[in-house]
């Protein structure tokens, strides 16, 4: 079943409040990149990232090297045939994310 995609001014509203995050892929993501005083630190906040998605059923795209991470939302059931594109889900996680740090 396909969900809702985000409207523009919804996806402004994302951006207003979370203004770390971007737009990417032609509109259908948002990313955040994160850096951390070392390795063992990305790696701890990956973990409790991981524990968010598994929470909230809806599971990042992301990319670690040392103590840098780039994490990617979409929802791929919003728009499957193209992707995915940005949901609510999107704008629940990324506000989550934001408040581990």
């Amino acid at each position: 079943m396909p969900v809702p995609q985000l409207t523009d001014a919804e996806c402004d509203t994302l951006l207003t409040a979370h203004p770390e995050w971007s737009i990417a892929r032609d509109g259908k993501a948002i990313e955040r990149k994160f850096q951390f005083g070392d390795f063992s630190e990305a790696w701890g906040f990956m973990n409790r990232v991981a524990l968010l998605a598994e929470s909230h059923d809806h599971h990042p795209e992301w990319f670690n090297v040392y103590n840098r991470v780039e994490i990617t939302l979409t929802t791929h059931d919003a728009d499957p045939e193209n992707g995915g594109g940005l949901s609510e889900r999107d704008a629940v996680m990324a506000a989550a994310i934001d408040a581990l740090l």
